[in-house]
């Protein structure tokens, strides 16, 4: 099954206004970045569209940080996670995951029944690549096709809900300050590193 879903998309003369702002562009002008920022603005280099390459990367991640906001404001940051792949790609312009039960406090559900902007952070440490991306959000619980779509195979969590993700934008962050960590797994993989030669004495 394949959901299409029309959305309302505001009026940005570049996709990266979602985040730089008035208020933000102006903060570079005074700071010296705005010029840098300015070319980057014209010449696209942020995506709107799930490309090959992030639909790749997406496939290898079994974590990823969700952000969302309350009604009055409040910011809120939950890491999600389950096998990797767990998040999908519906098609060129939506992600979507099955909502596991975890501890019930359903802060992130309760913010996004207020407001369903999200903003996704997910990330490579081995490879020290981060991918930030912000959307829009909605929450089914009664589509009982859709959550089976979402749902993974041999994983034993509860799904309560699929989540929706229009993509709005997305950009590739630089590796500054990423410092390299490993999954037990693939320590264990770079251990037996296939192809080696043993050390000699």
């Amino acid at each position: 099954m394949t959901t299409s879903l029309i959305w309302r998309r505001d009026m940005r003369e570049y996709v990266s206004d979602i985040a730089f702002t008035d208020k933000v562009k102006e903060i570079q002008k005074q700071k010296g970045s705005r010029d840098i920022y300015a070319n980057m603005e014209q010449r696209g280099s942020w995506d709107d569209t799930v490309t090959d390459y992030l639909a790749g990367f997406i496939a290898e991640r079994d974590s990823f940080y969700m952000a969302t906001v309350s009604s009055e404001g409040q910011p809120y940051i939950q890491h999600r996670g389950g096998p990797k792949g767990f998040i999908k790609v519906i098609d060129k312009h939506t992600l979507g995951f099955a909502d596991f039960r975890g501890n019930r406090q359903y802060i992130s559900y309760g913010n996004l029944e207020e407001n369903n902007k999200v903003c996704l952070f997910f990330m490579d440490y081995p490879n020290r690549t981060r991918i930030k991306l912000w959307g829009t959000s909605v929450v089914n619980e009664t589509d009982e096709a859709l959550i089976e779509q979402l749902s993974v195979s041999d994983y034993k969590g509860e799904v309560e809900r699929a989540i929706l993700i229009h993509v709005e934008v997305w950009d590739r962050n630089c590796p500054q300050h990423i410092n390299p960590r490993y999954t037990k797994q693939e320590i264990s993989d770079l251990d037996m590193c296939p192809g080696c030669e043993p050390e000699k004495d």
